[in-house]
């Protein structure tokens, strides 16, 4: 491989993007029946569905980490997390969670709750995409730490 493509891969973006996307994929298809009329759409038009949620959880990913890299002043912060930087990774994400389901299911009415999702006040967000933004984001935060190489040379913002 190139040197190139080495640092490509060895990049915490490029992991996690690539782990964010696999477990939110797999994470909007297992919460589908908790929104109305996903069990109802044919095959193609769920997937559609489901990508395109997965692409913006992949951008709350980012927005998160780049977030926390500035306050943290380091893109390296994932191999040695703080509790600190764990929090503000996870209240980013679920701070964005909560406005775009917020707009999504009040304002622009884009989807829909079935009866199936239970409710957290006071804003009326989803249980499952607040879970989401708990339980997948330490998992990617665990992946990417396990693949990316093991210093802090180049990371310093």
């Amino acid at each position: 491989m190139s040197d190139a493509m080495n640092k490509l891969v060895d990049s915490v973006e490029f992991n996690l993007v690539i782990f964010s996307f696999l477990l939110h994929f797999i994470w909007e298809f297992v919460q589908a029946p908790t929104y109305a009329g996903m069990i109802e759409l044919n095959h193609w038009d769920g997937i559609k569905l489901c990508m395109s949620a997965t692409f913006g959880d992949v951008g709350f990913a980012l927005t998160a980490y780049w977030i926390t890299s500035a306050i943290a002043r380091s893109r390296s912060w994932v191999l040695h997390p703080t509790l600190n930087n764990l929090l503000l990774f996870l209240s980013v994400g679920i701070a964005l969670t909560i406005g775009f389901e917020y707009y999504y299911t009040n304002i622009s009415l884009r989807w829909t709750y079935s009866e199936l999702m239970p409710l957290v006040p006071p804003f009326g967000t989803g249980l499952s995409p607040l879970l989401q933004w708990i339980i997948i984001p330490v998992l990617v935060l665990w992946f990417t730490r396990r693949q990316l190489p093991q210093t802090d040379e180049g990371a310093r913002l």
